[in-house]
Formats: structure tokens, C-alpha cells, sequence
């Protein structure tokens, strides 16, 4: 929409409206203590009204806090972080903010009150009653307080809107010195819900406050403050910190499928750079990450491998049906749009006399290989990245060795396929920790 001319705007304090309760109807209650309104006037109510007037009130039972607890999970489709018994959750309106709006103030010891359930549907019904009521036609915001991130304190924002436009938006507009804004838009919905608060307060009682003198109100509802939602795909801040480094962890998976999307050298880079942070014997670093750039000679790499493979299932006698399935096992190396070879290097082991010794520290450097390994596919898929780990080089380490010109004392342990996933991987269904933790 065009921008709003300069005008002054008056922020008016309605009246107390007594206790709100289930069936009450809130325009009828509002023009009794604002029959003043008019048309153009931008009413401003707390979500907290229409969620009691709604119904949307739950018992608090005998234990409040473990009620409180169960109306955030109920009305959360997300955790966004935690810290302590904060919680900042996503709910299904798409909003996210502390305990999902569940709301113990201001409301009976034996209750909670929970958001109202379509707060636009809310917004565009009481503009609609406050029309029957007074023949006004005014703007109704729905409103809730939100944190902030990054920022101390608590505003109030727009949950619903019918009547005006939640954004201004200026993009492809040119500022007085002739700037082009290409990122401009202005969320005026929130802030006369953040004007609006310092009329009506937190303690006073005073749910109501009216907005007199904005350029633009009236007419159709529109979009709703729905549209003051960021959609998930555009969120650069979805998870909290700890719950992003959490989730790297548990959404690691070896994928199968990859999208034909180059993957960029430094995201390698850096994924080899975690793998470097992982614990291995005598303070070494025993881990060589050989990235396979060209085409040409992950081809020839991977048809050397192919070949000594078919001949080692030929020469153990395994049918050609059998061994047509296994090598087919191979072909995602095929199709990953790219190939990193983790090659072991013992350069810092200790050689030992007898067998025992000798055995464990071979064993030793094996596991920091693993760790080495499950870093650099974990920082991976910290990016995005899916991967899969492959054993095939374990068992032509010549072959590979040939084909890369690696030094001798290379030992590759496998093969890595790194692309960005085709599709989203199913979630992982937990396992009972309890299965695999022993206490002697």
C-alpha cells in the first residue's frame, strides 16, 4: 500500500469491561464503554478478553505448573529452545513466543487461559459486531505480548487484524535521495498494538484502547495478521542455539537419495575442519579426507572399485544374481554430487613387541578414525548436507590408492557420498535409551 501521510494519531484508553467470561459478547461490552467510536478508529483489544469470551479456558487442577505445562505442549507444533523452564515454542498459528501464549495472569487461580484458536476469524467477528452494534466501520487488532530477540523487555504485537493492511510495503519504491528499498516493510499492525499497550497497561484493567487519526482503515478485512507470520522456510533463526546444535546430532542419517545440487567446496572444508576437533591417541591427527573433485576421476575411481570388488565376490564364489545386488549397493557413489575418501594415517602409533599392546593400539586409532568420521558427517549435516558412509574402499585399498597416487600409509576407510538430500529424511524414531545403558 502507499505510505501513510504524516498526521497525528491519538491513543484512547476504553473503559473497564468487568469480567470477562465464556458466552459474553465482547462487541455489545465494547460499545457500552466506547460508544464514541467512529469510523476509521482502529480498536485495539487484549487476546486474553477474547480468549475468555471464546471459551478458551482450561482447569488448573491441583498442580497448576504441571497444567501450565501440558497446555504448551498441546498447543505447540514446535520448540524453537529452552532454557531452564522457559520455553519458546512455535504454535499453530505459526507464532512463536514463551509457552505458547498459555497465560496464567489475569485470570482465576484454577484456570489458564489459552490464545484464541483463529485469532483473525476473532478480529473480523468483533469488527463485524462492533458494525451491528454502532454502524462503525473501524479496524480490529487482536493482540498478545511477545519477547523479543536480541532485545530486553516485552511489546505487545498483532495475533489478528480485519479492516487494514498488517504491512506497509515499500519495495520497488525510492527513498528521498533516490535509494531503491528492496527490503522495506513496515509491520504497522504491530506497532499500534505496541502503542496501543501504554494506554491500557498490564495491571489497570483496561483491555481496550482505540486508535484515532491512521490514514487507510476500513473497508474489506484483509489478509489477517496471518500475513505478519514468516514462513518457516524463510526462517534464519528456527531453532535456539543449543536445540541447533542438538538437532545436527539427531538428524544425521545416511541418505540415500540426493537433489542435483552442487555442493560447495567449503562446506567440505569446514566439515573436515569439525572432523579435526575429534579425540585421537598421543595427541595425533590421524585422519586424511581425500575430496574426489573431478568427474572424471570419481568415474575412474569408482569403476577400479567396481571391478576389484566383482572379482573379490567372484573369486569367495558368490553367484552373478548375488553379486549384481551387492554391487548395485554401490551405485549412490554414483549419483552423490560429491565423493570425500577418509584415508587413516598410523604415522604417531607406537609399535609394541607383544601382540596385546600391538592389538590395542591398532584398536585405538580405529575409533578415532570413527570419531573423526561421524564428525565430519555430523558438521554436514549441520549445513544441510546429507551423506552417506560406505565401505567399499576397505576392501581394494590398493586399487584406491592407485587411482588417487596416495602415499602408501593411506589407509582409506571407506567412502563418504555428500549431497543435499532429495527430500526431507523421516524423522528417526527414538530408541529406549534404557536398552543400551548399563548400570553394574
Amino acid at each position: 500500500m502507499p505510505d501513510r501521510p504524516p498526521a497525528p494519531l491519538s491513543i484512547l484508553p476504553g473503559g473497564p469491561l468487568g469480567e470477562i467470561r465464556p458466552g459474553d459478547d465482547l462487541a455489545v461490552l465494547i460499545a457500552g464503554a466506547c460508544p464514541w467510536l467512529a469510523d476509521g478508529d482502529v480498536v485495539v483489544v487484549t487476546s486474553k478478553i477474547v480468549s475468555k469470551a471464546e471459551g478458551r479456558l482450561v482447569p488448573a487442577g491441583d498442580d497448576r505448573s504441571a497444567a501450565r505445562e501440558a497446555a504448551i505442549d498441546a498447543e505447540s507444533t514446535g520448540e524453537v529452545a529452552r532454557r531452564g523452564r522457559t520455553r519458546i515454542v512455535r504454535t499453530r498459528h505459526g507464532l512463536v513466543l514463551a509457552s505458547a501464549g498459555v497465560d496464567t495472569s489475569n485470570v482465576s487461580a484454577t484456570e489458564l487461559v489459552l490464545l484464541p484458536v483463529d485469532p483473525d476469524a476473532s478480529a473480523r467477528a468483533l469488527r463485524s459486531g462492533l458494525r451491528a452494534t454502532l454502524g462503525v466501520d473501524v479496524a480490529v487488532l487482536v493482540t498478545d505480548t511477545m519477547g523479543r530477540a536480541w532485545r530486553m523487555g516485552l511489546v505487545d504485537v498483532a495475533i489478528g487484524v480485519a479492516g487494514m493492511d498488517p504491512l506497509r510495503d515499500h519495495r520497488g519504491e525510492r527513498d528521498q535521495y533516490g535509494n531503491d528499498l528492496e527490503m522495506t516493510v513496515v509491520a504497522d499492525a504491530d506497532q499500534l498494538a505496541a502503542a496501543s499497550e501504554l494506554v491500557k497497561g498490564k495491571v489497570a484493567g483496561v483491555p481496550v484502547a482505540v486508535v484515532r487519526g491512521l490514514a487507510g482503515v476500513g473497508g474489506p478485512d484483509g489478509p489477517g495478521a496471518a500475513a505478519l507470520v514468516r514462513p518457516l522456510d524463510e526462517d534464519m533463526f528456527s531453532l535456539g542455539t543449543a536445540e541447533a546444535r542438538r538437532s545436527a546430532v539427531f538428524t544425521r542419517r545416511s541418505v540415500r537419495s540426493f537433489a542435483d545440487r552442487p555442493v560447495p567446496d567449503d562446506v567440505i572444508s569446514g566439515a573436515v575442519a569439525a572432523a579435526l576437533t575429534a579425540p585421537a591417541p598421543h595427541h595425533t591427527v590421524p585422519w586424511r579426507f581425500v575430496h574426489v573433485a573431478t568427474d572424471r576421476l570419481r568415474g575412474r575411481l569408482l569403476a577400479a572399485m567396481r571391478d576389484a570388488w566383482i572379482d573379490d565376490l567372484r573369486a569367495d564364489g558368490f553367484p552373478a544374481d548375488s553379486i549384481a545386488r551387492r554391487v548395485k549397493r554401490g551405485d549412490l557413489l554414483w549419483h552423490a554430487p560429491a565423493l570425500v575418501v577418509p584415508c587413516l594415517v598410523r604415522d604417531g602409533a607406537h609399535a609394541y613387541p607383544d601382540l596385546r599392546r600391538s592389538d590395542a593400539e591398532r584398536t585405538m586409532f580405529g575409533v578415532a578414525m570413527g570419531a573423526g568420521v561421524e564428525n565430519f558427517l555430523v558438521a554436514l549435516a549441520a549445513e544441510g548436507v546429507g551423506s552417506c558412509w560406505i565401505s567399499s574402499t576397505l576392501f581394494c585399498p590398493d586399487v584406491v590408492r592407485d587411482v588417487l597416487t596416495l602415499p602408501d600409509d593411506f589407509e582409506p576407510m571407506g567412502s563418504v557420498a555428500i549431497g543435499y538430500p532429495a527430500a526431507t529424511p523421516p524423522p528417526r524414531p527414538p530408541r529406549p535409551v534404557e536398552d543400551f545403558l548399563l548400570i553394574r
